[in-house]
């Protein structure tokens, strides 16, 4: 195939209503492989509807399908050898099997453009951010024309929530409220591919979770770049807090969570909203980034830590039992060994549940990235684990208070990786602490249940609870129970995701755009 970059200009909304078929008359398989934040996976979820809506089929598992699809992430530095080597791996695959395409979308592919199909002439299709909605259109117009189709547009074209859903779990969902970003974060690339913040209605979104809950769903995340600055567009800055209550007006919903805010944003009317809304979980995760505020100055984080530590001492005050967790970045440009103290001691003071680290990584575009003073590697790694040691004996703190405590977990699928070979289910509780309890107690509990147990063991991120007091069966368990019982083909879209564990180089992708 000849790679061509050119601009089509189809609406985002638009569908291709036939295909080609795979192999036998089949239909076209595909897979989609995600990397990155929450909004990714969001995105994934909508262009595996916006696929199988265009008459495709999930690809089984083990078995090579006709597109893939790669929504990629340009946050870390290691994101393009990430997708480059992936492409390059796939090449001679895609030479053997007539008919195949390979499409390239997410934040890096807005970012690189026709680079990649220059790069990788063999890659079929590359999307922006802002233009989720013609990923089937434009592989269709691939096929026929023989040729490349690069479209990356400069303002969001179909919000993606509008568009059709492939959801991966029966009982929770993510719901977004709002996309792009108004802030000038020193080192993060995410604005200039995500845009300026647009926001949705609120009648739309709360008719979205309404619609989820019908389906079953019983938890819901609402997601922004800076979820809290939602309102901005229009004009009310105490909408998030409006919105978390309306959430909480909702029957049917047991769980709402949101990610992540920003602390120059968060008002105390959230902080009441939290604390007042049954429904709303008491888990919080504030990226801090830096404890330091000369670093916090010259990353463009328009708050100090003295305001940060104000606002996780409102938070307990108003609910004590919070989980709060954070991003930090070690080694920004011109750190100190004082400066990287001043984030230990606000690590110390704030007792985060648990912390997502990350070593400070060029990228290309960012102001950050000409700063003098870079700090050496060396100098960065042995930070970034007497970090990793502190947070790991804090969590481990936190959790041993939770020995004894009674809680209900929301059972769930693919969050204990040794279930099997333990004999126990896994979910998360409230205030989202992993939880492994014992499945002989709960042996009728399906994903998406809820089980009260005990904690009888605690470990730096995860809880055990070998003591089993109730199970309460919910529609949500009854919506994932019909899903598998429906005929169903293929396995679940990869994901590039944080796990909550000691993390390990290199640094995994953050936990939301805005963490980074």
């Amino acid at each position: 195939m000849t790679a061509t970059t050119q601009t089509v200009t189809t609406q985002g909304a638009e569908s291709v209503t036939t295909i080609q078929a795979g192999t036998e008359g089949a239909a076209r398989t595909y897979e989609v492989r995600t990397y990155g934040c929450q909004m990714n996976v969001h995105d994934s979820e909508r262009l595996s509807g916006l696929l199988e809506d265009a008459g495709y089929v999930r690809a089984a598992e083990g078995d090579t399908p006709d597109v893939v699809v790669f929504n990629t992430c340009a946050v870390r530095e290691n994101a393009d050898n990430r997708l480059y080597g992936n492409l390059g791996h796939l090449r001679p695959i895609k030479m053997a099997r007539e008919g195949m395409q390979i499409a390239v979308g997410g934040c890096l592919a807005q970012k690189d453009q026709g680079e990649i199909v220059r790069r990788a002439p063999w890659v079929d299709v590359v999307f922006g951010t802002h233009n989720v909605g013609s990923l089937p259109v434009l592989l269709e117009r691939a096929r026929i024309a023989q040729e490349a189709q690069v479209e990356i547009k400069e303002s969001l074209e179909t919000f993606p929530s509008t568009l059709p859903s492939r959801r991966e779990s029966a009982y929770a969902a993510w719901v977004a409220i709002s996309v792009g970003c108004n802030n000038t974060c020193t080192f993060c690339i995410v604005p200039s591919l995500r845009g300026k913040e647009k926001d949705r209605r609120p009648g739309d979104i709360l008719g979205e979770v309404r619609t989820l809950v019908d389906q079953g769903v019983l938890e819901i995340t609402l997601l922004g770049q800076n979820v809290n600055t939602y309102g901005v567009e229009f004009g009310d800055r105490l909408a998030f807090g409006k919105l978390l209550r309306a959430c909480g007006d909702i029957e049917g919903l047991e769980r709402v969570r949101f990610t992540s805010p920003h602390p120059a944003a968060f008002t105390d009317d959230v902080i009441a909203a939290m604390a007042e809304t049954p429904n709303v979980m008491h888990q919080l995760h504030m990226p801090l980034q830096s404890g330091s505020d000369r670093i916090l100055k010259a990353m463009r984080r328009s708050y100090r830590s003295e305001r940060y530590l104000g606002i996780i001492e409102r938070v307990r005050a108003a609910m004590p039992d919070a989980a709060i967790s954070t991003d930090i970045i070690v080694g920004f440009p011109g750190e100190t060994e004082e400066d990287f103290q001043e984030t230990l001691d606000v690590v110390r003071q704030s007792r985060f549940a648990n912390a997502f680290t990350f070593q400070y990584s060029i990228r290309p575009g960012t102001p950050a990235a000409t700063m003098e003073d870079q700090v050496p590697k060396a100098v960065v790694q042995e930070r970034y684990e007497r970090l990793v040691a502190l947070q790991e004996e804090i969590s481990w703190e936190e959790n041993k208070k939770q020995v004894g405590r009674t809680l209900e977990v929301l059972v769930a699928e693919g969050e204990g990786r040794k279930d099997d070979a333990t004999h126990r289910l896994s979910g998360r509780a409230a205030d989202n602490r992993l939880v492994h309890l014992a499945a002989a107690g709960a042996a009728e509990a399906r994903p998406g249940d809820m089980v009260t147990v005990e904690v009888t063991y605690a470990a730096p991120h995860h809880l055990v609870a070998d003591k089993v007091l109730s199970v309460r069966r919910t529609r949500a368990g009854d919506a994932w129970e019909a899903r598998q019982a429906a005929p169903q083909r293929g396995s679940a879209v990869s994901l590039g995701m944080p796990t909550v564990g000691r993390p390990a180089p290199p640094p995994v992708e953050p936990s939301a755009c805005s963490a980074v």
